[in-house]
C-alpha cells in the first residue's frame, strides 16, 4: 500500500496509561514495556511527561537511549520550561518527537487556564515555534478538542501548523464524543484549515462512554486521520483509552473495508498485554476483546461443534496471530539451560548478560522442583520477579511460616532482610495474609495503607502459581507491588515487600494523579 494508506500507531501506555491511579511505574518497568512496544513495532512510543518529575525525566532518557526502531516522544505543556525539559530527556533518541498541548475549550480556558482565547492562541504558536528549535517532529494537541468551538480550533490549528507542527492530534479528552460527530468534526477541520495537508492528523480518544475504539476508527475513516493514539489493554485514567489491540485487529480483520495497514507485529500483542497487566497490577478481564482469557474460548456445544468442523464458523481471528499458543506447557524440571534460554527468546524476553540468564535459570529450577508443569506465564512471572528483586532491594523476603485453623486466630512468622540485616517477626490477624502483613509491619513500621489486594492464577490447575498485586499508599505516593509463588501467602509477602521497596526508593516517581 502507499504511504497514504498506512496508519501510524502511537502508543501512550507509558504516559497516559500510567495516569490510572496506582499504575505508576519505575524506570526499569517502563524500560521493559518500551522494549516490548519496540518488538511490537509501535511507530511512536510516548515515554512520559519529562517535566512531571525527575523520575519521569530519567525514564524517558533511558528509553530514548535504548529504543532504536520506534520514535520516542515526551509530552509537554505549552511552555518553554516543559519543552526544554522534554528536549533534554529525548536527547539520546535516534528518532524523537515533542508533543505539546494546551486546552482550547471555553470551559478549560476559563476555569483551568484562566486565559483569554487570544492568549491561548499565542501561547500555542510560541510553544510550537520553540519546540521546533529542538526537533523537526512536533505534535500539537488542543486539549478538550471535542468540546472546543470550531472557529477557534481552526485558528489555533492553522497557526501551529504554520509554526511547524507536523502532527495535529485531536483529543476527546473526557470521552464525550460519539463516532459520527467526531469523525465529521475532524473532516470539517481539515477542509476549513488551509494548511491542513502540511500535517498528519491524529486522534486520541478516552473510553468514558465505551466508544474510544469506535471514535478512533471514525476519526480515521470519516475524518481522514492517519494516526491513532492508544494504549495496551486500553489502560488509562478513568475508563481508559483506545485499546491498541482492538484497533489493530479491527483494521486487520476488516482489511477490505478499512484498506489501511500498520507496522504492528500482531504476534507480540498478548506478550505486551500480559507484561503491562503484570507490571501495573491491572488484571485483564476474561471477556476482554483479543487479549482476554476467554477471547478464543468456546463453551457452547453448538459453537464447539462448528469450530471443530471449520474454525471460521465462530472465530474471525486466529488466536496464534495475536500471540496466543495452544502449546503452553513448555518446560519441566529436566529441561536444560539451552532450552530455557531458547524459550526466553521465543517469549521476547531480552536479558543483557549470561549472569542474568543463569540467575533466572536457577529460579526456574527451583520452581520446577515445586511445580511439575512450567507454563509460559510462569516463566514471565519468575523473570519479572527476578528483575524486581534487584530493584532497590532494601526489603528482601527470606522465609515464612504460618498457621491457620478454623476457630483459631491465624499466626505468621516472617523472616526478612531489611537493609542487609535479617529480622524474624511475628504477627496475628483476621486471616493468614493479614497476619503476614502485620508481622512484616512489626519490623518495617512503614505505615503504608493497603488500597488494593488482588490474586490471579498465572496458569491453569491447582498447581498454578498465584500472582498477587498489592497497591500501597503512603504520603501521597501510590505504588504496586507484585509477587508470584505457588503458595499464595508467600506470593502476598513478596508483593508487599516489593511495594515497600518502591515506597523506600528515593527515585521512585510519584503517581501522576497526586503530583
Amino acid at each position: 500500500m502507499s504511504n497514504s494508506d498506512r496508519l501510524i500507531i502511537f502508543d501512550t501506555t507509558l504516559r497516559d496509561g500510567e495516569q490510572s491511579p496506582g499504575a505508576s511505574m519505575t524506570r526499569e518497568e517502563k524500560l521493559r514495556i518500551a522494549k516490548q512496544l519496540e518488538r511490537l513495532r509501535v511507530d511512536v512510543i510516548e515515554a512520559g511527561f519529562a517535566a512531571a518529575s525527575q523520575g519521569d525525566f530519567e525514564s524517558i532518557r533511558a528509553i530514548a537511549a535504548a529504543v532504536k526502531d520506534s520514535t520516542v516522544c515526551s509530552l509537554s505543556r505549552a511552555n518553554e520550561r516543559d519543552i526544554a525539559r522534554a528536549a533534554e530527556a529525548l536527547q539520546p533518541a535516534a528518532r524523537k518527537r515533542i508533543h505539546t498541548f494546551i486546552a482550547t475549550s471555553p470551559l478549560h480556558m476559563q476555569m483551568k487556564l484562566r486565559m483569554a482565547p487570544e492568549q491561548v492562541l499565542e501561547q500555542a504558536k510560541l510553544a510550537v515555534r520553540f519546540a521546533r528549535s529542538h526537533t523537526d517532529d512536533i505534535e500539537f494537541s488542543p486539549e478538550d478538542g471535542s468540546r472546543s468551538e470550531e472557529d477557534f480550533l481552526c485558528r489555533v490549528l492553522e497557526g501551529v501548523i504554520a509554526e511547524g507542527a507536523t502532527t495535529i492530534n485531536f483529543p476527546d479528552t473526557v470521552g464525550y464524543a460519539v463516532p459520527e460527530l467526531f469523525g465529521e468534526t475532524i473532516r470539517r477541520l481539515r477542509e476549513r484549515i488551509s494548511n491542513s495537508d502540511k500535517a498528519v492528523w491524529s486522534v486520541h480518544c478516552h473510553n468514558d462512554l465505551g466508544l474510544a475504539v469506535a471514535n478512533s476508527l471514525a476519526g480515521v475513516m470519516i475524518g481522514g486521520a492517519r494516526q491513532i493514539e492508544c494504549t495496551i489493554n486500553g489502560l488509562g485514567e478513568r475508563a481508559g483509552n483506545t485499546a491498541l489491540e482492538e484497533v489493530v485487529m479491527a483494521l486487520r480483520t476488516r482489511g477490505a473495508y478499512y484498506n489501511l495497514s500498520t507496522n504492528i507485529d500482531t504476534t507480540q500483542i498478548v506478550a505486551a498485554s500480559k507484561m503491562v497487566s503484570q507490571i501495573t497490577g491491572f488484571a485483564v478481564q476474561p471477556n476482554k476483546a483479543v487479549v482476554g482469557a476467554n477471547a478464543f474460548a468456546h463453551a457452547s456445544g453448538i459453537h464447539q461443534d462448528g469450530i471443530l468442523k471449520a474454525r471460521e464458523t465462530y472465530e474471525i481471528m486466529r488466536a496464534e496471530d495475536v500471540g496466543w499458543t495452544a502449546n503452553k506447557i513448555v518446560l519441566g524440571k529436566l529441561s536444560g539451560r539451552n532450552a530455557f534460554k531458547q524459550r526466553l527468546q521465543e517469549l521476547g524476553i531480552a536479558m543483557d548478560s549470561e549472569a542474568e540468564i543463569n540467575a533466572a535459570f536457577t529460579r526456574f529450577k527451583e520452581l520446577a522442583d515445586r511445580k511439575a508443569d512450567i507454563f509460559d506465564e510462569d516463566i514471565m512471572a519468575l523473570v519479572a520477579d527476578e528483575e524486581q528483586a534487584h530493584e532497590n532491594e532494601h526489603y528482601r523476603f527470606v522465609s515464612l511460616a504460618q498457621r491457620s485453623e478454623t476457630g483459631e486466630t491465624p499466626q505468621a512468622r516472617v523472616v526478612l532482610s531489611i537493609g542487609g540485616q535479617e529480622h524474624a517477626c511475628d504477627g496475628t490477624g483476621d486471616g493468614p495474609v493479614d497476619a503476614m502483613v502485620n508481622a512484616i509491619e512489626s519490623a518495617a513500621h512503614s505505615g503504608a495503607e493497603l488500597v488494593l489486594f488482588s490474586i490471579n492464577a498465572i496458569s491453569t490447575g491447582t498447581q498454578s502459581q498465584g500472582e498477587v498485586t498489592m497497591r500501597l499508599s503512603s504520603a501521597g505516593r501510590i505504588v504496586n507491588g507484585v509477587g508470584a509463588d505457588p503458595d499464595i501467602v508467600v506470593a502476598s509477602a513478596k508483593a508487599y515487600l516489593s511495594g515497600l521497596n518502591k515506597l523506600h526508593s528515593k527515585t521512585e516517581r510519584l503517581n501522576p494523579q497526586t503530583e
